[in-house]
């Protein structure tokens, strides 16, 4: 228990640096704090900045090779393992799984509701991979067979229910992808025509829906409230971010501090969440849970934070949708409010409106010339800093499966860093 709570202290130790750095840079009067309630996210908003100017209209290639870029530490990494080949066989089931639950009676439903789950266009799976690496590493173990063959029952039901979390969580996931296409327009997801392209936005708002319900089901069957109410929680904080995304005043627009709440509410709380769950069902205390809870959040605000990024440097073949997206549909993120607070003009040209063309062009100068990309990476590795701490401050355990999984928990912060699609 006590090497739990200097986990916490180790995590709070390193938001204090956080506000620090923020006074530094003028991030805002309001300081933030590291651990929190479930339903809420506190965090950093600025930190120190290191790195190289970019210059537009060359922005993707100067931002991608221009200066240094933040590499996250692995040395405390023992040995090297690859995550998703750590469950590849786990992940086979659960997408087998996945494909017989979005079977429907009307056959346009049912083709609907596979789209993204079909063989090649499953995407990543980047949600299950967390959850059933964090089952293992919170020393639930794939079920293997005893001495006399009889397989632990108890054993395999768990696995069974926490798999359940992965699919509720792909399948939250993909619904709240195929609403975000509609009202973003998008034309291409996962490198393949969007479904609102394919089939219209009616069929895709019902296919989500669908999608919804299914996963309803499933978390009514685990019976357990808490976990119902986690990820009901987290559902909640998808339309509420959706709509903060929708609905902002130009004041919003230009805060960091909304931005993250933002991100938080339409990344990070299913990941969390869902993590959180895995600890619940494997019946740990509440530090260790909120500790899976704090992986969760630190890792999924990290992921947005790189999304951001590429948005801004990656071409729309390596990132499966189209680039510059975000600003194109007048959303400001990251790389653009710490551009804000370099050239405060550039808070005059937002205010204009981004549906501009010209506001657009002249916004991406002002990026090209600011700090604004690098910073924005910098934040990303300071929550992946703070998302391997939680991983590291769990209870000490000398199962060799638990520690690869939180071996490959932690490579995960690492590619989620350094990730370029």
């Amino acid at each position: 228990m006590s090497n739990i709570y200097r986990g916490l202290a180790r995590i709070t130790r390193t938001v204090g640096s956080y506000n620090r750095c923020r006074r530094l840079y003028g991030g805002g009067a309001n300081t933030h704090q590291q651990l929190a309630h479930h339903n809420r996210l506190i965090s950093p908003s600025s930190q120190q900045v290191l790195g190289c100017r970019a210059i537009h209209p060359w922005i993707s290639r100067s931002f991608s090779s221009g200066g240094p870029q933040p590499q996250y530490d692995g040395s405390s990494v023992e040995e090297s393992v690859d995550p998703f080949s750590l469950v590849a066989d786990e992940l086979s089931i659960v997408a087998n799984r996945l494909r017989a639950m979005v079977v429907a009676e009307v056959p346009k439903l049912a083709s609907a509701a596979e789209y993204f789950f079909k063989m090649g266009v499953e995407g990543k799976r980047f949600r299950p991979t967390v959850i059933l690496l964090m089952a293992t590493a919170l020393n639930v173990q794939i079920p293997k067979p005893a001495s006399g063959g009889v397989v632990d029952m108890f054993s395999t039901e768990l696995r069974t229910r926490q798999q359940s979390i992965a699919e509720i969580t792909e399948m939250i996931h993909v619904a709240s992808l195929l609403h975000d296409d509609v009202l973003d327009d998008a034309d291409t997801r996962r490198g393949i025509g969007s479904l609102n392209l394919v089939m219209g936005n009616k069929i895709s708002v019902l296919a989500g829906d669908f999608l919804l319900s299914r996963a309803c089901m499933t978390l009514a069957s685990l019976k357990n409230t808490e976990v119902v109410s986690l990820i009901a929680t987290a559902v909640e904080h998808l339309v509420t971010g959706e709509t903060m995304q929708m609905s902002t005043s130009a004041e919003q627009r230009r805060s960091m501090d909304y931005y993250l709440q933002k991100t938080y509410y339409k990344t990070a709380s299913l990941i969390s969440n869902s993590c959180k769950s895995i600890a619940l069902l494997t019946g740990q205390t509440a530090e260790v849970a909120m500790l899976a809870y704090e992986y969760g959040k630190n890792l999924g605000l990290a992921f947005q934070l790189i999304d951001d990024v590429l948005d801004f440097t990656g071409t729309s073949s390596s990132l499966g949708k189209g680039s510059l997206s975000d600003i194109r549909h007048g959303i400001v993120t990251a790389p653009l409010l710490y551009a804000m607070e370099e050239f405060p003009e550039l808070r005059t040209v937002v205010d204009r409106g981004l549906d501009n063309p010209a506001n657009v062009d002249l916004a991406l100068e002002y990026l090209g010339k600011s700090h604004g990309i690098q910073r924005t990476r910098e934040l990303a590795a300071k929550h992946a800093s703070l998302a391997s701490a939680a991983i590291d401050s769990l209870p000490e355990n000398d199962d060799e499966d638990v520690q690869r999984s939180r071996r490959a928990l932690i490579e995960l912060t690492h590619r989620v860093i350094n990730r370029t699609k």
